[in-house]
């Protein structure tokens, strides 16, 4: 997955929290948290599509082979209950 670069100026930032009334080590804290929160990856609108749609792919082939497998169980059940009934009718008679 992609994301967009996002720069953040961590200097500035801790010069602003110091500003603020942060000491040194709690904004050099504040800056590394957010510059960690930032660096990891994010999925974006795209991305989400993206899966969806890959998603969706697997479901649709998920649900064919599915479908596959049925209809295989149902034809091989008609076939055993014809056997079945013949050799009933061959029983009775």
């Amino acid at each position: 997955m992609t994301s967009p670069a996002i720069t953040f100026d961590r200097l500035a930032y801790i010069d602003r929290l110091k500003e603020a009334g942060f000491d040194d080590r709690q904004a050099r804290a504040q800056a590394d948290a957010l510059d960690a929160a930032l660096r990891d990856s994010v999925a974006t609108k795209a991305d989400v599509r993206e899966s969806e749609l890959r998603l969706e792919a697997k479901i649709e082939t998920t649900a064919a082979n599915l479908r596959a497998d049925i209809a295989r169980w149902l034809f091989a059940a008609v076939v055993a209950l014809g056997g079945v009934i013949l050799a009933a009718v061959k029983f009775v008679k």
